[in-house]
């Protein structure tokens, strides 16, 4: 992973705010956003992580979620996390997405 804003970063991981610190579960109760960071990580990938708030179980997110995941929605057309966008254009979601994205692009 590399540090936010790192220059040398050509993958952008957006993650909610529960799961940045990509707390892992047992097996089918892994947070997805944990999941797509270390199958990145499995992989060797460099990626900048950026948190994005609100989430779909914390009902008192939802008034401000439209404007907290806006960036989000209009990189990939929905307000669900993890996204990866890759040299800034291509865009992955969703946690088994990116994770076959992973295995599929092993970095050298």
């Amino acid at each position: 992973m590399a540090a936010p804003g790192d220059p040398t970063a050509t993958m952008v991981l957006f993650v909610c705010d529960s799961g940045a610190d990509f707390r892992a579960g047992p097996g089918p109760f892994e947070h997805p956003c944990h999941r797509a960071a270390k199958a990145l990580d499995a992989a060797g990938h460099r990626y900048e992580v950026r948190e994005v708030k609100g989430g779909s179980l914390k009902f008192w997110t939802w008034p401000s979620r439209g404007s907290d995941r806006a960036e989000v929605e209009r990189l990939s057309g929905q307000r669900s996390v993890p996204i990866l966008v890759v040299d800034g254009d291509a865009v992955v979601t969703g946690s088994g997405g990116i994770s076959r994205w992973a295995r599929e692009h092993a970095a050298a």
